[in-house]
Order: C-alpha cells, then structure tokens, then sequence
C-alpha cells in the first residue's frame, strides 16, 4: 500500500533560500515564496518575481441540503472572488463571480492569526485565519440584483471538535520554483440568509474544506480538482481532496488526502481523465489501489475571459462520486452518490 511520510514540522517550506520538498501535517508559521533565491534562470527584480506568484484560499462547505463553494484569487495582474451556493433540493442556485484589475491586497503568509478582506460594489469577502485557536472564519455578503437574490453568511469550520490535522505539502516545479498548499477538513456552524431564507449550519450534520495555496505556477497552468465529503452509514465523517497538476516527482509528493473521522491518509498520484469530455463522466484511479471514482457533473459553472495577455477558462460543475476509496490502515471507503465539487481550470497569465 502506498506511504508517504509526514515530515516533522518546520517554520517555513523554504531554508536557506531554497524550497524544502515533502508533506507535513502542521501549518508552517511563515511562507514566503520571495525569500526562494533565483527561482528562474535571469535575475528577476522582487517586483517581476512577485508577479509571476498564483495564490488563493477557498472554501467548500455542505450539509443535506446546501453546497457552499467561496473563493479569493491573486492573479497579481487581477483579483477573483467568487461564490456559488446550490440548494440540492430545490436545484436553486447562486453564481457569483468578479473580476478586478490589479490590486494592492496580498493573502496572508501565516494562517495563525490573520486576516483578508476584499469589498467593491455590491460585495463583501473577509477570511480570518486563526488556527492558534483552532478556527478558521468565513463572512460574505452579496448585495440583491434583478436576477440575483442577497446572500449573507458568516460561518466558522471548528478545527478543534474534530482534532483533524491538515496535509501541508510543497511541491516541485523545478529545483527553485514550487506550489505550496494547505488542506483541511472540519465540522462547520454558522448561519446564512439567502433570498430572505435563515439557514444554520450545524457542526452536526454540516463538514467543509478549507484550501491555502502558493505558488511559482507555469506560463500556461492547467490544473483539476475534486472534492467530496460527507457521512458513511456510522455517521462518521470523511472527506477527500484530489488534483493532478503539474508538479514533478508526484509519487514522492503530492497534495492528494483523504480525512476519515479526523485522521488524515496521504493518498497517491491519480489520473484523471474525461473520455465523453470535462461535462461527462470523470474518471479517477490511482495505481496502488487507493483510489476508483467515478465524477458525474450535474450542475455546471463554466467562465472564460480574455485580460491585456491572459487568457482563463474555468469549468467548475457540482455533481457526485461513486467508487471506492482507501485508509491508510487498509479500511474501505465505499462513495455511493456523494456530492462534490470539481474543477478544470488553464490559466495563461
């Protein structure tokens, strides 16, 4: 069976000016991908290196009947925030989706005690980090359209309920430019209003992700995603987080977990492929036996546009996996129509 060894924790993936390569399972008090010496070849001033760094934190959170999905991305060239809320039984639904040129804020290099916000017209978007007391905060508030009902939400995902421990990882894109990324799961509470509706999250019956991510990303990124997490018939939680991407080495290292009632399994390398195309069935298998799922999308969110030289197009559908998924002390996981979230992004800037 696949291992992949947790390493001690460190302060900072990078020493000495150069990334440190591996999986943890504690947040890193400081990561700063400027402090990496001469990540490529040409001298680059800190301003252009600044440039060429991706970063975002996002959020999935569920429970029986609603699917959240929030997001703030740093481009450098341009700023995302985005949310999408579904109503899984009234297949009622909220996208929204904003794009602002440029930008002076930068997410947060430490997720013990810090914070982004980001408001424009018609929004508002404030994360806390604040993993010294085991929480992580979520307020948004989007402002009613003609199409468009109000949303409001201020949720927190409780870290110490479960005593769940992230999967941190730092991976290669070359010998000085790498990805960093930090995944957890946890019980979510909280309250939101949508369309003049109050709904509560209880930590009972309501779980989510939260996603921190750094990184020297190539040119031209491509990247997939799948998420899903819920309850097996014991009413124990679980929860997997999937991606092929383009880092090197992905054997040894890679972001792929599964939590399972609090405990996380480092999973292997997957392939991803979507014969019928990313709006059919997407198929995810590893070679160790870990993995066999199936991703069947059901409600599609697809977004592209064109800025000065970059070019994006993102296909994010909610849908639901079916398969078979595996601890890492050997029990089965058996995932029969369990909603989750996927995305396929390529992103030239």
């Amino acid at each position: 069976m696949y291992q992949r060894d947790l390493q001690s924790s460190k302060p900072s993936p990078i020493e000495k000016g150069s990334p440190i390569f591996g999986t943890w399972a504690r947040a890193f008090d400081d990561v700063d991908l400027l402090s990496i010496h001469r990540p490529y070849r040409l001298p680059l001033p800190k301003w252009m290196r600044n440039y060429r760094i991706k970063e975002w934190q996002s959020f999935q959170i569920q429970d029986d009947r609603y699917y959240l999905v929030a997001a703030l991305t740093n481009e450098k060239f341009y700023r995302i925030a985005q949310v999408f809320l579904w109503d899984k039984e009234t297949k009622e639904k909220l996208i929204f989706r904003k794009s602002l040129p440029f930008g002076s804020w930068h997410l947060p290099r430490s997720l013990y005690n810090s914070a982004v916000t980001s408001r424009s017209y018609g929004f508002y978007f404030r994360i806390h980090d604040w993993l010294d007391a085991d929480i992580i905060e979520l307020d948004l508030d989007v402002e009613p359209t003609r199409k468009r009902p109000s949303f409001t939400a201020h949720v927190e995902l409780d870290l110490s309920r479960s005593k769940a421990s992230p999967l941190v990882t730092c991976l290669p894109f070359s010998d000085q430019r790498c990805m960093y990324s930090f995944k957890v799961m946890a019980p979510v509470r909280g309250d939101m209003v949508f369309g003049g509706r109050h709904i509560s999250f209880n930590p009972e019956n309501a779980s989510g992700f939260v996603f921190d991510y750094k990184g020297f990303y190539p040119y031209r990124m491509r990247n997939i995603w799948c998420t899903g997490f819920g309850f097996d018939p014991s009413n124990r939680s679980f929860g997997f987080s999937i991606a092929e991407n383009q880092a090197k080495d992905t054997f040894k290292n890679n972001e792929n977990g599964l939590w399972f009632d609090g405990r996380p399994t480092a999973l292997p390398p997957v392939k991803i492929t979507m014969p019928e195309g990313p709006e059919g069935n997407w198929i995810i298998q590893d070679l160790e036996g870990m993995v066999d799922l199936t991703f069947t999308p059901r409600e599609p969110a697809h977004f592209s546009f064109d800025f000065l030289l970059t070019r994006s197009e993102y296909f994010a559908p909610l849908g639901y996996f079916n398969g078979m998924l595996l601890t890492s002390e050997g029990e089965k996981i058996a995932v029969h129509n369990l909603t989750g979230f996927g995305e396929q992004i390529y992103l030239r800037v």
